[in-house]
């Protein structure tokens, strides 16, 4: 599963705070480019897609479609907080 750093999840809980949207998360999915290849998107979202699974990390709420929660099984979510 995904893990996120304490950077990140501070970095996320700021983001969702400007968006005030009750409940809203960081949605983390694939978006196909053509047949074989697919980017990773980002987005805000109130709530998690059909099948997303959920991730609680400090208070952040990250969602991840099952194609990037595939890719992104092994990996690590970081962040650099500079200022504000």
């Amino acid at each position: 599963m995904l893990t996120i750093t304490t950077d990140a999840a501070t970095a996320i809980k700021g983001i969702v705070e400007t968006a005030d949207v009750e409940g809203a998360g960081l949605r983390i999915y694939a978006e196909p480019q053509n047949d074989s290849q697919a980017s990773l998107e980002i987005a805000l979202t109130p709530e998690p897609g059909q099948g997303d699974k959920v991730i609680d990390a400090e208070g952040a709420t990250v969602y991840l479609e099952q194609n990037a929660a595939d890719f992104l099984e092994d990996k690590q979510l970081d962040a650099d907080v500079e200022g504000d």
